[in-house]
């Protein structure tokens, strides 16, 4: 059986919707044991969100089939005493305690920090919001478009004439949740060595900001605002999306010798005698100039040769792909980033699911179950209870 790191680490998943769930996913593939804490009769708000209508009224909507394989669904009423109780049972036998609710909502439900520490001194507590525990901001409602909006994000997507743009899925709410499993992780190494839990206050704004990189520090440090440049690449040029016989590619050629092999494999070594071009500053003074002679160039064979050409002449190129193009890459294949599962319900239906992204000794980490039914585990809960008990006891032998 394949090693994992987070073999034996326990996880309370009180979380909903992407950021929490997408940063417990990736716990589980590093091999943690993922326990959703769902409320009765309703459970994780993905179960009810997707393109199908009837995966939707069943709870198993495709956004939730995306982020939960692998993992325990558990109903508990936090609202109601017995729930509390069990509630606190788990917690005494957790690694990880993971939420995304509004900020101080499970303080108000009478688990805040203190009162988690004092149940459990070795608990890593993460608690994933908009803007964070703290702060003017702190009780804000936030959403995927709140935060890419006031992040600058959307400010420095699209074009001139059409930004401010949103990034065409949930990227703050999955750079939450990435920011939010790094951090866990680092927590449980370091309480290997101190043997003390920590509080994690993710904030979604300031996870996009730091994700953001050259877009802020150009400002921060030169005082130079970013602006919206469409397929264009600030940084360099030719370094952008291009036009070839059959539609779009993008071209990385940030190098200068990159752009001299680009111009003699596109049969323009005109190009590298002009005095607009001559450089890495003076191409991007003439980008749009150089952009229209390059495409020019272009037109005369497919993307996908291109892709080749340039891409066994070192120059970084590529297709610009749709969605259902890019999961059927061969390069997807060959790492087996896609893993088929049984559907939840049982029936004849296959259910396919992403990877992280990461082969841990040549082999990629796979979820070996089907997102859960809500509340699958109800009726294993005293043993799993009895079971995580257990070995908070021995942790807090030692």
């Amino acid at each position: 059986m394949q090693k994992r790191p987070l073999s034996g680490v326990r996880v309370l998943d009180l979380t909903n919707v992407l950021a929490g769930p997408y940063c417990s996913y990736q716990l589980m593939l590093l091999g943690a044991e993922i326990v959703k804490i769902e409320v009765p009769g309703q459970g994780d708000l993905a179960r009810r969100l997707g393109p199908d209508p009837e995966l939707n009224r069943r709870g198993l909507g495709a956004s939730f089939l995306a982020q939960n394989a692998g993992k325990k669904s558990i109903e508990i009423d936090l609202k109601d005493a017995a729930g509390r109780d069990c509630f606190e049972d788990m917690v005494r036998g957790a690694d990880v305690l993971l939420e995304n609710f509004r900020a101080g909502v499970l303080a108000r439900l009478g688990f805040g920090w203190p009162r988690l520490r004092e149940l459990n001194p070795r608990l890593v507590y993460c608690a994933i919001s908009g803007f964070g525990q703290t702060g003017p901001m702190s009780q804000a409602p936030a959403y995927d478009q709140v935060v890419q909006g006031l992040s600058g994000m959307m400010s420095v997507t699209g074009t001139p004439d059409t930004a401010p743009l949103r990034v065409g899925f949930p990227v703050c709410d999955t750079l939450g949740g990435l920011t939010a499993a790094l951090h866990i992780a680092a927590a449980l190494a370091g309480r290997a060595t101190t043997g003390e839990g920590t509080f994690l206050d993710v904030s979604m704004l300031e996870s996009a900001i730091s994700a953001m990189g050259w877009a802020v520090s150009n400002y921060l440090v030169s005082g130079v605002a970013p602006e919206p440049m469409g397929t264009q690449n600030a940084t360099a040029a030719p370094s952008g999306t291009f036009q070839a016989l059959d539609g779009p590619l993008n071209i990385a050629a940030n190098r200068q010798r990159q752009f001299e092999t680009l111009c003699r494999l596109v049969d323009r070594d005109d190009l590298l005698r002009d005095p607009r071009f001559t450089d890495r500053e003076r191409r991007k003074q003439h980008r749009d100039e150089l952009t229209a002679e390059l495409d020019a160039a272009l037109r005369r064979r497919p993307a996908r040769e291109w892709e080749e050409v340039l891409g066994a002449a070192g120059v970084p190129a590529a297709r610009v792909a749709t969605v259902p193009q890019a999961v059927e890459l061969d390069q997807l294949r060959h790492r087996g980033f896609f893993t088929d599962l049984p559907f939840p319900d049982g029936s004849e239906r296959m259910l396919r699911v992403t990877g992280g992204g990461v082969l841990h000794d040549g082999e990629p980490l796979r979820p070996g179950a089907p997102p859960p039914l809500l509340g699958q585990q109800n009726d294993e809960r005293d043993a799993l209870m009895a079971r995580w008990s257990s070995r908070a006891e021995d942790a807090a032998g030692h």
